[in-house]
């Protein structure tokens, strides 16, 4: 069968662990996920002969991550519960069924938050994943 021309977010699952050799267990349903890592930041290395300014690659930028979730008291107690850790959890990004279109996985640390809201609007709660690793696609 041909490779399919794009992938569904159908079946993206947040998973945590309090060890990297672990079971991984879902977090919570999450709505939308951030950018896996940035750009590198570019290094100017333009000098007076040149007619045009040149750069090279630097260090990526690994800001907080924000996942997206709806929100309700029993998630939202267990995510607040699992963030008050002071070692480092290890996380996994699963997309499609049991990471059958990749998994990727980092560690760091969360937050959690509940955002504010209009009329007729879902209420929703934010997990704030700050990285203290770079992020990694995992071989299965």
């Amino acid at each position: 069968m041909a490779n399919p021309k794009a992938y569904s977010t159908i079946n993206t699952v947040l998973k945590t662990c309090a060890t990297s050799s672990g079971t991984y267990s879902q977090l919570c349903k999450i709505k939308s996920y951030p950018d896996l890592g940035g750009a590198p930041e570019q290094i100017e290395t333009t000098d007076l002969e040149d007619t045009f300014q040149t750069f090279v690659p630097g260090v990526q930028s690994m800001e907080s991550m924000e996942f997206t979730c709806n929100y309700n008291p029993t998630d939202y107690a267990a995510v607040l519960a699992s963030a008050t850790s002071t070692a480092d959890i290890f996380y996994h990004l699963e997309f499609g069924e049991n990471g059958a279109d990749g998994i990727f996985a980092w560690s760091g640390k969360h937050s959690v938050r509940v955002t504010g809201a209009e009329v007729n609007a879902v209420r929703e709660m934010v997990i704030t994943v700050i990285p203290s690793s770079a992020i990694t696609k995992v071989t299965t």
